[in-house]
């Protein structure tokens, strides 16, 4: 069930991907990444990693993607204004898109005996995990930080603060 979940997120994730560069319109581009960004997510929890998979949902789907969405909606986008390329640039870009597959696929081959040293019942991603490693052995760290992230942010405002000048 787990590997037939995993080609099925694969297939979605490659074909969105792939449609994310062969597409005309801006706007579709973004949303089929946004398509993609979820299958990904998806393969998180497929490998047990929720906390993982809600991060990249949050930061990548969520805030990365409607930042692109305003940026293309504030551009104008219009096929007449847009230099074409030439033939010899398009051949370059395809050649170097093969030279990067076989670089990826040389450096995944033998990853799979990593994935299969995992045992089956791993509890590595989840966030109950997480959160009792994080306030009992790395307690003080992280409340230094939150302590430092206020003090931060309080000067930050007080650095933006308008000064008014009062005249007496």
């Amino acid at each position: 069930m787990t590997l037939t979940l995993f080609y099925i997120l694969s297939a979605i994730a490659i074909f969105c991907a792939f449609r994310v560069v062969t597409s005309n319109n801006p706007v579709h581009s973004v949303l089929y990444l946004i398509v993609t960004f979820f299958a990904i997510g998806c393969h998180y929890i497929v490998l047990n990693a929720q906390f993982l998979a809600a991060v990249h949902i949050i930061v990548y789907a969520g805030a990365i993607m409607v930042l692109f969405l305003y940026v293309i909606m504030l551009l104008n986008l219009n096929k007449e204004s847009e230099p074409h390329k030439n033939v010899a640039w398009k051949f370059a870009a395809v050649i170097a898109s093969a030279i990067m597959m076989v670089v990826l696929v040389g450096a995944l081959k033998g990853t799979e005996q990593l994935t299969n040293a995992l045992p089956e019942n791993n509890q590595v991603g989840l966030i109950k995990n997480l959160g009792i490693v994080l306030f009992k052995d790395f307690l003080l760290p992280f409340e230094l930080s939150s302590i430092l992230f206020l003090s931060a942010m309080v000067g930050a405002v007080m650095l933006g603060k308008n000064e008014e000048k009062q005249v007496v």
